[in-house]
This record gives C-alpha cells, sequence and structure tokens, in this order.
C-alpha cells in the first residue's frame, strides 16, 4: 500500500470523505453516465453566467467522472464565432478549476453554433443533426438532452419553441430535462406570464429551476442538522428562539450590473429568491422522507407549507437603502432612481412552531463585508438575572453560508483564571480546517453539485411552480407599493453596515442584544464583537 493510499484510508476511517463521492446511489440515477450518451445545449454560451459558472461546473463534473467520456457539449449565443473562438473565450475560468490537461480533454467535446435569434429553429436544427449524429455512433441504451438556459427571461419563450421543434428527445429513446435560470419574473403577473410560455412545452418534472444557495453545503446541511441531531429539534421553536436573522453582504458596488439591477433591486436580486429559499428549510415542518426516492415531494411540500403560512409582507416591515454614489455612476440612465441595494424585511410565519418569533431578512451591496449566514439568537437562560451577577449573554446558533462555511454555537463557559464570570466562546465546525485540511479535495461549487441533482433526477434542491407562485403572493404587494408610492430608500456611506436604522429596528422589533464583549477567535486573530459579529 502507498503512502498517499494509506493516508487516504486513515482519513476514511476518520471520516473524511471526499465531497464529489455519491453516496447510496442507484444504478438508474447513474444510468445517465454509465448506459446512456448525453448531449448538453448551454443557450447563451457567449455570457457572464455561462462563461463564469456553468462550463466551469461541467468541467469539474467532467473530470471528476460524473460525466461520460464521450459527452457532447453544445454552445448556443447570437455571437458570430467558431467553437475555437468560444473555446478561448471560456480558457481563462476553466483554467482557474483544472489543469490545462482537463481543459483541453473537456474542450474536445465542446463546439458552437450561432444563430440569428434565441428562436432560430434552423439553426437549432442544426445542433439537432449534430446530436443524431452523435448519438447514431455510439452503442449506448439511452440517448439523453440537457438544455441549459443561460439568457434572460424575456427569450425564454421563443428558445423553448424553438428547442421543443428541433430537438426535443423521444421519450422512448431518453430524457429531456431544462435548467432554468432566475429571474423567474418580477411580481406574481410576470411569473405567471413566464411559467405560462415554459409549461406549453415542458412539463413540470422537465424543469429544473435553479437557485444557486440551495446547492451551497450549509444550505444542504440544514436538513441533516435539523432532523439527524436528538437536541436539535426540541429547541426549534417559539419557546426558545428570540429571532431569526438571514444576512447577505457584499462590500462590492454594481458596477457593471447596473442595466439589470436597477430593473429589479436587492429585493428580487437576493431576498425574494436566495434568503426566502433558506428560510423556508430553516421553518419547515419535519417531511415524510429527507433523503430518497420520495424526499423531492416531501421536502417541497413542506416548503411550500411555510410559505403557505405567512402574511403578505406591509410596508412596516421593510427598510430600504441605496448606497452613495449609486445614481452618480455614468452607467446608469435613471438619475432618479429609488431602486433599493439595501434592504432588511421582517416576514412572519404563522405557525404553532414560529407565530409570534420575529424573522429578519437582510441583504445589501457596498457594506462593510462579504458574508452569507443564518443566525438563531435564543431566548435569555431561565433566572439567569437572579443565579449570576453578571449579564449572561444570550446564546446563538451561527451558520455561516460563505464565505468558509461552518457552523458555531455562541455558548457560555466559565471566564479562565480565578474569575466565575460567564464568558461565550464557540462550539464550532469549520469546514476548511475539520474536512479539507488533510486531503486535496474541496467542497464542490453550488452549481456543480446542482447539475449533478439534475442528472440524477433529484428535484429537492429546485423550485417548484406552486413554490414560487406563493412567494410572489407574498412579496408582489409591498413591491408595488414602493414603486406606486416612489418610496424613497435611505441613503447610507459604502463600507459601512447599511442605514442605522436597520440596526435600530431589529434592536426594537426583534428584540436582539448583542454580546459588546464577545471576542471571536478566528485562527490566529481574535475580533472584537463589532468585526465579525455585527451582522
Amino acid at each position: 500500500m502507498t503512502n498517499q493510499e494509506k493516508e487516504e484510508k486513515m482519513l476514511s476511517e476518520k471520516g473524511f470523505l471526499p465531497p464529489t463521492e455519491v453516496a447510496e446511489v442507484s444504478p438508474e440515477e447513474m444510468e445517465w453516465l454509465n448506459d446512456a450518451t448525453l448531449s448538453i445545449v448551454v443557450v447563451g454560451a457567449s455570457g457572464d453566467l455561462a462563461k463564469k459558472m456553468t462550463f466551469p461546473s461541467l468541467l469539474n463534473l467532467f473530470d471528476d467522472k460524473f460525466l461520460p467520456e464521450n459527452v457532447r457539449i453544445f454552445g448556443y449565443a447570437r455571437s458570430k464565432m467558431s467553437s475555437e473562438d468560444l473555446h478561448e473565450k471560456l480558457r481563462p475560468n476553466l483554467t482557474k478549476k483544472r489543469s490545462d490537461e482537463a481543459v483541453d480533454r473537456f474542450l474536445k467535446q465542446v463546439s458552437y453554433q450561432g444563430g440569428e435569434s434565441y428562436g432560430d429553429k434552423d439553426a437549432f436544427n442544426k445542433i439537432k443533426e449534430e446530436i443524431e449524429k452523435y448519438e447514431s455512433e455510439q452503442s449506448a441504451k439511452h440517448s439523453n438532452r440537457l438544455f441549459y438556459f443561460a439568457i434572460p427571461p424575456n427569450v425564454f419563450g421563443d428558445t423553448a419553441v424553438a428547442i421543443k421543434e428541433t430537438c426535443m428527445q423521444d421519450e422512448s429513446k431518453g430524457w429531456s430535462r431544462l435548467i432554468v435560470e432566475k429571474p423567474f419574473g418580477k411580481d406574481l403577473e410576470s411569473f405567471e406570464e413566464l411559467n405560462k410560455t415554459l409549461s406549453e412545452h415542458f412539463e413540470e418534472d422537465q424543469m429544473f429551476r435553479i437557485d444557486h444557495y440551495l446547492g451551497k453545503e450549509m444550505v444542504q446541511n440544514l436538513n441533516i442538522l435539523r432532523f439527524s441531531n436528538a437536541w436539535f429539534e426540541p429547541l426549534w421553536n417559539r419557546n426558545h428562539i428570540q429571532c431569526v436573522i438571514l444576512t447577505f453582504k457584499e462590500p462590492q458596488t454594481v458596477e457593471g450590473r447596473y442595466g439589470y439591477f436597477d430593473q429589479y433591486g436587492i429585493i428580487l436580486d437576493v431576498i425574494q429568491n436566495h434568503l426566502l429559499q433558506v428560510l423556508t428549510l430553516l421553518a419547515m415542518e419535519t417531511p415524510t422522507e429527507v433523503m430518497g426516492p420520495r424526499s423531492s415531494k416531501a421536502i417541497r411540500d413542506a416548503k411550500v407549507a411555510v410559505l403557505n403560512s405567512m402574511s403578505e409582507i406591509t410596508l412596516d416591515d421593510v427598510i430600504l437603502g441605496q448606497y452613495e454614489g449609486y445614481t452618480d455612476d455614468p452607467d446608469l440612465e435613471n438619475k432618479d432612481s429609488n431602486t433599493p441595494t439595501f434592504a432588511m424585511i421582517r416576514v412572519k410565519v404563522n405557525t404553532p412552531r414560529w407565530y409570534g418569533v420575529p424573522i429578519i431578512l437582510k441583504a445589501g451591496k457596498a457594506l462593510d463585508e462579504h458574508k452569507s449566514e443564518v443566525r438563531i439568537q435564543f431566548k435569555d437562560a431561565p433566572a439567569a438575572q437572579f443565579l449570576f451577577p453578571h449579564d449572561v449573554p444570550r446564546n446563538e446558533l451561527v451558520m455561516r453560508l460563505q464565505p468558509h462555511e461552518a457552523i458555531y454555537m455562541k455558548t457560555n463557559v466559565k471566564s479562565p483564571g480565578f474569575s466565575a464570570q460567564p464568558i461565550q466562546s464557540e462550539l464550532e465546525v469549520n469546514y476548511d480546517t475539520r474536512f479539507f485540511s488533510h486531503t486535496k479535495e474541496s467542497n464542490p461549487d453550488a452549481y456543480t453539485r446542482l447539475i449533478l441533482d439534475v442528472l440524477q433526477d433529484k428535484h429537492a434542491a429546485f423550485v417548484r411552480d406552486d413554490e414560487l407562485r406563493r412567494a410572489w403572493e407574498v412579496f408582489t404587494p409591498v413591491l408595488h407599493k414602493i414603486e406606486e408610492e416612489n418610496v424613497r430608500p435611505i441613503i447610507y456611506k459604502q463600507g459601512s453596515r447599511g442605514p442605522v436604522e436597520s440596526d435600530e429596528y431589529i434592536s426594537r422589533v426583534a428584540d436582539y442584544k448583542r454580546n459588546e464583549d464577545y471576542v471571536f477567535y478566528d485562527g490566529d486573530v481574535k475580533k472584537k464583537s463589532g468585526a465579525e459579529e455585527k451582522k
């Protein structure tokens, strides 16, 4: 046995498993890999999303042998270029992920077809001819086709019609599946129009509406954390939890995205989808199955039940902000824009488990740090004010979604030395150091994980139509109010925590209490509460 094999055996015995290992996969779930050809059509291949996310994720799967070695990948866009031109556009982002040798092998499977429009049936017919030629040359049991829409929603309809009439696979020969990127509309009415267009050409079980937050390690960990630990569920209710705060913070401005962002704003860009999806997993009741053949429906049914229990959001539940200089950018046409770059929204989940618990969704651009997290603050320890002469900080469970995935419980312990004063420390699992410090493996990114789910026909981490419909029913009234009443956002400084009013709101409405004396220990760095621990 080589040293590497000994190390891998030792790590395996200690529970260090490669994140790309697929556990308990049935032969049917691996059919696309073992007994079938696979053709992938990336529509919008010349765009940023395809270059930065879609193709690098396909490379990851290809290099990790989760795609057939002879897979065919077709890029489609309106740009006039050759396959070699597409390769050169893709290569810089691909070489960040894998070796030059792996990239070269991958790009041999990638070709390009241009068209006059996204509904150009002649162009899609050429792709169909290439796919059929490839499939006829193989001796596989099935021939499957995957379509990835890395395009704006306004061209979904034309593209869906063209694919339906040209490239769809005969069901007797294999499956056809469609991955659709957000945004899924701007309000309830636009969602219904978009959904009607796609539903006319694809069945619901063929569509995978992707929200990449559902592919993040910590988000996928929620069901394991909640339902496989005996101590967790008894605490997970209004009797023990003071408030729930979901936070998304970015230091970057909207530079380079004004055309898109000014139409949508931070609520539609982050809160109504990413943070709301995480909340439904946090707040849902126990599904009838968490893993297994019925889990996709069970989990999504439980998420929809959370949304059905939510009240409509009103203006009293919202604080909006816009960073200084947003309207000064030369790329922004509307100099009087009231588009929020920061929003904090209180939502109400009216179930026996959560009734009366303040739940805050908070997101912003041009803030003081890069962080996405879920923070659960528990109620005061019973009678603590009588048992101890000093204030006893509240416990908190923090799940850091990005960067550097981690779970930690802020727990009170005795102060070192002669003092008996309670101080806070962490019971922590840091994924980088716990699982990956002794191996060359790393956590797969969200897109890689989700595309693999599509190939395995696993729907749990994708958004169902009734789920989206109810989410829009909750958010549309307040979005229309903001627009109709021209609600002006509060201006805040770039690099700050956002509007001061947001912190005041959390203290007042959620009764959140921050431990000013808490010191967060991050490796060799000790940070006062104001750095890491400010939300």
